[in-house]
């Protein structure tokens, strides 16, 4: 993650079934569904402002930590997302049984 984004705060909002990032004026999001303890990570989107700067990134990376802090099993649905997973391993840890073989 780009270090301009460490400090910056996820927000899941609920509302808009979104976790957002915001970034200066902008913000980028992931779109999500969750039932019980399982969470469907829908689309991934950054204003063009943002795009190329590692803001989709950096929510990615937060939003998979949101989702381990809090127990969650991801259901990776996003392009993005599962691209992310296939570079970073590591994080199939978080996968619901049904995501697999990923």
């Amino acid at each position: 993650m780009n270090e301009e984004y460490i400090n910056l705060p996820l927000v899941k909002n609920a509302v808009e079934k979104r976790f957002e990032l915001k970034v200066g004026d902008y913000t980028t999001f992931i779109d999500y569904k969750e039932h019980g303890q399982k969470i469907w990570l829908i689309h991934t989107e950054s204003p063009p402002e943002l795009q190329g700067k590692g803001a989709a990134t950096a929510v990615i990376e937060k939003t998979l930590l949101y989702i381990e802090a809090n127990h969650y099993k991801l259901i990776p649905l996003c392009p993005l997302v599962a691209a992310y997973l296939k570079r970073h391993p590591e994080w199939e840890r978080i996968l619901d049984d049904s995501a697999r073989p990923f």
